[in-house]
């Protein structure tokens, strides 16, 4: 085998030993905005041998069983009153590696500039799952529309209200719908995912929004057996970069805010 040859050989060997080396990670999301950043962050897990594999989910059932039946490694689209909620009702053993970001919660509304202007007896549809339906109530108590019982929390539903001036009219939907229905509603609370992937800014079109000081990080989550993985670290700590810390303010405008 002549010099060339040699070379050529070595560089196909140097190319199909990092093929093998290189560990898959698969990773459950839904699409905005964990999937974007997921694939935000994709060449740079490959620079260090993890081929990171993103599968699109628009439920928030689904990526939390697919991971804890061993189907996929991790998921990134829930909070963690979400996660507790899943794994008390589910008997799962879901555990967070990392929190990454915050998606404030809003209201919207197709047919009013303000809640100021809501009617008696207004519809107002609210997310259906155990913690996002108590979360769009509190924020509704925020904005003194309601009066939820002493002692209510995040998993309070319609039957939690004490006081409702207005007799809003409470619908409770599958959360990724709600973007869908919003002209059939006076009002409807919405994941900041579901409503940036239907085109809403929540900066500017929301008419009551949570603050920065929310504390539904989104996090990064796993099962215990893989958490500490040295794939899963490197992924946990390229979501926490600072260029993806950048890349959150300069794509989302404030809709979506770094945790970290």
């Amino acid at each position: 085998m002549n010099f060339k040859k040699a070379l050529v050989a070595l560089a196909a060997a140097s190319v199909f030993s990092a093929a093998v080396s290189a560990e898959t990670l698969s990773v459950a999301a839904t699409p905005v905005p964990h999937a974007e950043l997921l694939e935000f962050v994709k060449p740079k897990l490959a620079e260090q041998g993890v081929e990171l594999d993103v599968k699109v989910f628009t439920d928030y059932i689904q990526p939390n069983v697919q991971v804890d039946q061993k189907r996929m490694d991790a998921n990134f689209f829930q909070h963690q009153p979400y996660l507790d909620e899943f794994n008390d009702g589910r008997g799962t053993n879901l555990v967070t590696v990392a929190g990454i970001h915050v998606e404030p919660f809003g209201a919207y509304s197709n047919k009013i500039d303000s809640l100021d202007d809501l009617t008696n007896g207004a519809v107002i549809a609210i997310p259906n799952d155990p913690t996002n339906g108590g979360r769009a109530l509190l924020l509704l108590q925020k904005a003194g529309l309601i009066t939820l019982k002493e002692g209510s929390k995040i998993t309070a539903t319609p039957r939690d209200i004490a006081d409702n001036p207005k007799n809003l009219d409470f619908k409770e939907l599958e959360a990724a719908t709600l973007p869908r229905i919003l002209g059939q509603v006076d009002v409807a609370l919405i994941n900041t995912n579901y409503a940036l992937e239907a085109g809403l800014n929540p900066s500017e079109d929301a008419l009551i929004i949570e603050g920065s000081e929310s504390p539904y990080v989104n996090i990064l989550v796993a099962r215990p057996d893989n958490k500490d993985s040295e794939a899963m670290q490197k992924l946990a700590n390229a979501l926490k970069s600072d260029d993806v810390r950048e890349f959150i303010k300069e794509k989302y405008k404030g809709a979506v805010v770094p945790a970290f």
